[in-house]
């Protein structure tokens, strides 16, 4: 109800209809591990953007998920990323959010996850990170949360102690892709353009998982900032 003291100040007030979720069983091959933990959290199904995210995914192609905020984008993501620990431990994949605040809370994504699926070693590497841990972190981590500034300053200058990670790099998640535009942006994409040289120094060629829910152009962004074809998934 609203507050008559608000109400002047609105000038068009909307209802939109409840529509019935287009769900989609869970893919054949999805690990019996990630199906448990799914239902263990109440999640019977996907959406019908996450299939077809998981789907253009295990094709290997580059994704760009355009779907409203609190679609489950974030699930969209992780379960193909969750997949590869337990198929193949070695694999390493990079998330890139703009913000330290973001990566902590996709971090905490991954809790439930974490005593179920076998072999995932997730680690935050920022400007906040304690010295006494980075190494520990650049040996073992597998699935690492960064910002692009982190990425620029703090680790691809020095590759060379990452080697391992970036041999194995198979995946990069870029989260909230709108915000990497104009200038701003314009320096992130050469930061990735930089990312994809050094790991193919490494004789690594990732597949990137990029998302936003606010932004018209989706595909076109994402693409000019990865410099390669994209797959756009944006049925909410």
């Amino acid at each position: 109800k609203t507050d008559p003291q608000t109400a002047p100040n609105i000038p068009v007030w909307r209802t939109s209809p409840a529509r019935q979720a287009d769900l989609r069983a869970f893919p054949a091959d999805l690990p019996e591990v990630l199906a448990s933990g799914l239902v263990g959290r109440g999640i019977q199904s996907l959406y019908s953007h996450q299939a077809q995210a998981w789907e253009a995914f295990r094709r290997g192609e580059h994704i760009v998920i355009a779907t409203r905020t609190a679609s489950g984008k974030t699930l969209a993501y992780n379960l193909p990323l969750l997949t590869t620990p337990a198929e193949h431990p070695e694999v390493t994949s990079l998330y890139l959010f703009p913000t330290k605040a973001l990566s902590q809370d996709q971090l905490s994504q991954l809790d439930p996850f974490q005593g179920s699926v076998r072999n995932i070693k997730a680690a935050i590497y920022d400007g906040d990170t304690p010295a006494s841990r980075r190494a520990d972190i650049r040996k073992q981590a597998n699935l690492l949360f960064t910002n692009p500034d982190m990425l620029h300053t703090g680790i691809l200058p020095h590759h060379t102690n990452w080697a391992s990670f970036f041999r194995n790099l198979r995946f990069v998640v870029i989260d909230e892709l709108h915000t990497y535009r104009g200038v701003f942006g314009s320096h992130v994409a050469n930061v990735i353009r930089r990312l994809k040289r050094v790991a193919g120094f490494y004789g690594a060629a990732p597949q990137f998982i990029l998302t936003s829910a606010t932004i018209g152009n989706p595909q076109e962004l994402a693409g000019r900032l990865i410099e390669s074809p994209v797959t756009l998934v944006d049925k909410d």
